[in-house]
């Protein structure tokens, strides 16, 4: 087959045995193929072939053409924030529940992949989030985001005072649980539990959701993406917070820091079949009703 493809890495759902055989036959494929491929430390533990080659996550996409991760939503996740930088892109093969964003089930993967590796499918980028504490000027922590960032309380019974800026201005104080910062990919995670908007993939739009907030008029807010925002913490007591970026804790966020988060420089591409339908997806997994009409 003529591929632009000729090295693949795989990045697997880390420690479950249950991805052996959807995991087996996919090396197999694509060994089958002549193609070069790289699969993750701990998932290779799961491939027969005695002769696998394996590579830290984190290497991966330095030598991979494509990515491929085999898993849910947080597989994905940790493969995406692994290929950030190097602008390869991400194929999701479903084997969660929910999969919003690894929309190939182990029943089509065959048939799907053959006509991706031929050239026959759509391209996504989806940009992610920075994020920096900053405690006295400097920076202390950094972290990339796919879905949302979120600022919460941590080890305390209180609601915290959360002062939000965008690009210097300053938009409002609320006393709550937390607030989240999602991206358009995000929107369909945290942030629609808590109540947020889903974003078309497509818009360069950022949703900030608050968490449980005292005053009932404060809703979920949608703003530009290519903007900064920071975050504040107004208190007359000492308490922690805590920041996490996707399931990443970045725990001990005191409240003299300051949280900012803006767009990352570099999206991350996602392949999809080319029939691959948005509002397809939403119906599917968010379990809506009503037959087609037409």
């Amino acid at each position: 087959m003529s591929t632009p493809f000729k090295c693949i890495g795989i990045i697997a759902k880390s420690g479950d045995p249950g991805i052996a055989p959807t995991l087996n036959q996919l090396y197999q494929y694509l060994s089958d193929l002549g193609l070069r491929v790289l699969v993750d430390e701990v998932s290779a533990t799961f491939i027969k072939d005695p002769a696998v080659m394996r590579m830290p996550t984190y290497l991966l996409a330095q030598h991979c053409d494509l990515i491929i991760a085999v898993g849910g939503d947080g597989t994905f996740l940790t493969a995406a924030r692994a290929v950030a930088d190097y602008e390869v892109p991400l194929l999701g093969v479903n084997l969660g529940r929910l999969g919003f964003l690894v929309d190939i089930s182990p029943e089509q993967l065959l048939g799907r992949l053959e006509q991706i590796l031929a050239g026959h499918y759509q391209a996504e980028q989806r940009h992610l989030l920075s994020t920096s504490i900053i405690r006295e000027q400097k920076v202390i922590h950094q972290q990339t985001a796919v879905n949302e960032v979120v600022v919460h309380r941590w080890v305390t019974p209180s609601m915290i005072e959360i002062v939000t800026s965008i690009d210097g201005v300053y938009l409002n104080t609320q006393r709550s649980d937390g607030l989240i910062v999602a991206t358009p990919t995000g929107s369909t995670a945290y942030s629609l539990s808590a109540g947020g908007p889903i974003l078309h993939p497509a818009l360069h739009a950022l949703v900030l959701v608050p968490l449980n907030p005292h005053t009932l008029s404060n809703r979920p807010i949608v703003i530009d993406d290519n903007v900064e925002i920071e975050i504040r913490f107004n208190s007359a007591k000492q308490f922690n917070a805590q920041v996490t970026c996707d399931h990443l804790e970045i725990p001990d966020v005191r409240c003299s820091d300051t949280v900012k988060i803006k767009k990352a420089g570099k999206p991350i591409t996602i392949l999809h079949p080319q029939d691959h339908d948005f509002f397809h997806i939403l119906r599917s997994k968010l379990n809506w009703s009503g037959g087609y009409p037409g």
